[in-house]
């Protein structure tokens, strides 16, 4: 299984359930167990995660103006963010870099997408061909350089890997100076003399381990013995848009003691980024931006001139003030994800923030006798035509809206009038932080 997905799926039954308890949790940890396992994390890492998740989602006194199932959310997210790593701080300035890696990590495509990294924010890079092994390693780095816009450096044909640093190293005069070792199909003792020497001549400021994504939990093993070997100050891992292996890797290298530098998310130039670890499980969870979510869930529910406005009658002006509060909680997408419907499918997602967006400037083309009384609307074709042309949408888009406010009007109403309807929505509502006595209730 996807690890996004299953994380997201994992997260949508507690988001969705009836009530959030102690049994709640235990089955969502459960789950988060099978998700993880199945993406090659560490068996021992995922159980003290779960052991802390459990324990964090029971016992933590909720955040003022979180719900029950929105402090789960976050406790999950937290200790996630907590398992991948730190975020990565890359020199802006000139130094010099040596990336390190076995045979089949990318460890030459990733030369050209740090060099590619670096031109972009205003550096100038030179790329060294320092590979002496590897068959026709010298001419791809020189493709790479090339189409990065980087100066290219190296010897064709020379296997002294000595000679190729006396003679390169002097004319590198760009901000940024990138040299590209050779691998080995193995941790062994030659390359190891290789790295040593490579370390001691070119004295690099940042050396940067190239792991594929694919080895999953091998990842730390590697990072802890390149670092034993010549000291690593981050790691590059690639292919994270296709491997299932990927969280393994990178929890793996984070509990090596090693640091993630950047993820490689493609096949082009640019599909390089700083590894952010709160914005890589945001993107696994469906919260691009997760803390920014929170912080405007927090505030449209602390806001006071809403319920201020509602009063006891449901009108399209709380309907227009109910529309505008969700729109501040940020995109649909993100939102549908806290409500437990985190894979909404794409063509759902665009059109009900399109209909969103078409609601708000149709109200705003009401005037304020006709937002207090949808009647007035819908007996005069007139206001219908007039308000249609005001919003730049069609009559049938004003009706669509009529209709829609109805539809909640009168389930407003039965809610206020069937003691056992409202018993009911009022169980499912609790602890999803949803005030009915806003819409009048």
């Amino acid at each position: 299984m996807d690890l996004g997905r299953g994380l997201r799926q994992a997260l949508a039954k507690i988001t969705g359930a009836m009530v959030v308890d102690e049994k709640a949790v235990k089955e969502l940890c459960t789950q988060l167990q099978r998700v993880l396992i199945s993406n090659d994390v560490n068996v021992k890492l995922v159980f003290e995660l779960t052991k802390r998740i459990e324990k964090r989602a029971l016992d933590e006194k909720l955040l003022a103006g979180l719900s029950v199932r929105e402090h789960v959310v976050k406790v999950v997210y937290d200790e996630l963010v907590a398992l991948m790593g730190e975020k990565y701080e890359p020199k802006m300035s000139p130094h010099k870099v040596l990336l390190l890696g076995l045979y089949g990590s990318g460890k030459t495509t990733s030369a050209g997408k740090l060099a590619a990294f670096y031109k972009q924010r205003g550096l100038s890079v030179g790329l060294v061909a320092a590979d002496v092994d590897r068959p026709a390693a010298y001419e791809q780095l020189e493709q790479v350089a090339k189409k990065a816009g980087a100066k290219f450096y190296g010897i064709n044909g020379e296997k002294d890997v000595g000679k190729v640093l006396k003679h390169c190293l002097p004319l590198c005069k760009e901000d940024i100076v990138i040299v590209d070792s050779s691998g080995r199909s193995a941790f062994e003792g030659e390359l190891v003399e290789q790295l040593k020497l490579i370390n001691s001549v070119f004295a690099p400021d940042e050396k940067y381990l190239v792991i594929n994504a694919d080895i999953g939990q091998v990842a730390g093993r590697q990072a802890q013995e390149f670092h034993d070997a010549v000291g690593l100050s981050g790691v590059i891992i690639t292919k994270m848009d296709g491997s299932g292996k990927g969280g393994g890797a990178l929890s793996a290298v984070a509990v090596s003691g090693a640091k993630v530098a950047f993820i490689g998310v493609g096949e082009k130039q640019g599909d390089l980024e700083i590894f952010d670890a709160k914005k890589f499980v945001g993107r696994l969870l469906g919260f691009p931006d997760f803390g920014a979510l929170l912080e405007k869930i927090k505030s449209v529910a602390d806001e006071k001139q809403l319920q201020e406005d509602m009063g006891d009658k449901f009108t399209i002006k709380v309907f227009y003030e109910q529309l505008k509060a969700a729109k501040k909680m940020g995109p649909l997408g993100s939102v549908f994800s806290m409500m437990g419907m985190a894979d909404m499918p794409a063509d759902v997602v665009k059109q009900s923030e399109g209909k969103l967006k078409k609601y708000e400037c149709i109200i705003a083309s009401m005037t304020p006798k006709e937002r207090e009384d949808a009647l007035l609307v819908k007996k005069e074709k007139g206001r219908m035509e007039r308000i249609a042309k005001g919003a730049g949408v069609k009559v049938e888009d004003v009706r669509e809206l009529l209709v829609q406010f109805e539809k909640m009007s009168s389930m407003i109403n039965q809610f206020k009038k069937n003691r056992g309807f409202r018993k009911k929505m009022e169980k499912m509502m609790k602890g999803a932080n949803v005030d009915m006595t806003k819409f009048g209730m």
